[in-house]
């Protein structure tokens, strides 16, 4: 399928072929509470063909959206528990999320933010806003850090975004700007040489963490969108999450972080799916993920290594889902190597 413009309705989903016309009604029942758009690059990688594609799987509304369990929550992770003022959230001492904007490119269908995002959403913020966001960063020394998110940060104009990092470039104390974004991966012809100049224009050192759930997301375009920005001295992590249908199994996630490491990404942060509501099909059990991220181990090189996390709900901050891989005390422990083997540790002379 080659798109040319966003898809952005059920009709249009229709008219691309992703949804049966006789299946538009319970599309039209989703998108009444939940936000679409699926940018030309991702419709352009959708297989047609294929009623289980991981791209469509992550975009394309399902009836299934509408089945909100027990245990979901409209703020999975506790944002608004953190939020001092508008637009800033935070959670841990020495960093807080700046949310400037909350619309992206494309919707993907298991987001943890997914009632605060999207024409529905709580939009961008106004000036006023903005300015009470960064006196309380300039109130608060111990901010080192400032991630710019949303929304996504990179839906922002370059003099938009240029002016946000000139005012950050006049807090001393905050060192390191983030962005979260799936910009380069979506939309990359974005990425060019205006918007990489807003993102360096507070001369503070520049991240940009990456999200992509599969390999087939870092196309050639993809790859070189993401080459513009290291080239210029932007360093590149990476964040995926782990989804039922998408990416849970070891091959299909192997490849997708030694394509990271290719594409000069180094990967970051494997989330565990948060408990946002209508998301539970895309759900697996920690045991389950757990087992997926042990078998990394030793199959793939140390560089493409993710780090497993549990975003705590209610706003606790993020948890390691580490392998068992050592159990024991008072100096004596098993050791469980990648192939499952046993070993004492100390050995036993």
């Amino acid at each position: 399928m080659n798109a040319i413009r966003p898809v952005r309705t059920p009709a249009d989903l229709v008219e691309a072929g992703l949804v049966a016309p006789e299946d538009r009604a319970r599309i039209e029942a989703v998108a009444e509470r939940y936000a679409i758009a699926i940018s030309p690059a991702m419709a352009a990688l959708i297989d047609l063909n294929d009623p289980n594609d991981p791209i469509a799987r992550q975009f394309v509304p399902d009836p299934a959206e509408l089945t909100v369990t027990a245990e979901e929550r409209a703020d999975p992770i506790g944002d608004l528990a953190h939020s001092p003022v508008e637009g800033i959230v935070h959670r841990y001492p020495d960093r807080v999320l700046l949310k400037a904007v909350h619309v992206c490119p494309v919707y993907c269908r298991f987001c943890f933010r997914r009632e605060m995002v999207g024409p529905q959403g709580l939009g961008t913020l106004s000036p006023e806003a903005m300015g009470r966001a960064f006196a309380y960063i300039a109130d608060h020394p111990e901010i080192w850090e400032v991630i710019l998110t949303g929304g996504d940060p990179l839906m922002l104009s370059p003099r938009r975004l240029a002016e946000i990092m000139e005012r950050l470039s006049a807090i001393d104390h905050v060192k390191v700007v983030r962005f979260h974004t799936r910009v380069p991966v979506v939309e990359p012809e974005r990425i060019d040489e205006a918007l990489i100049a807003a993102l360096k224009a507070s001369g503070k050192t520049a991240y940009v963490a990456l999200h992509a759930n599969h390999p087939r997301e870092l196309t050639p375009e993809a790859r070189a969108a993401c080459a513009r920005l290291v080239d210029a001295g932007v360093v590149m992590i990476s964040q995926s999450v782990l989804l039922k249908g998408i990416n849970d199994d070891p091959d299909t996630l192997a490849a997708l972080m030694r394509a990271f490491v290719e594409t000069r990404v180094k990967p970051y942060y494997l989330h565990h799916p948060d408990l946002a509501p209508g998301t539970s099909h895309f759900r697996l059990s920690i045991e389950e993920g757990r087992a997926l991220v042990a078998s990394l181990r030793g199959r793939i090189s140390g560089l493409c290594q993710p780090t497993y996390i549990l975003d705590i709900p209610g706003g606790h901050g993020k948890a390691v889902i580490g392998p068992d891989a050592i159990r024991g005390s008072d100096g004596c422990f098993t050791v469980a190597d990648f192939r499952g083997g046993e070993h004492a540790y100390p050995p036993s002379e």
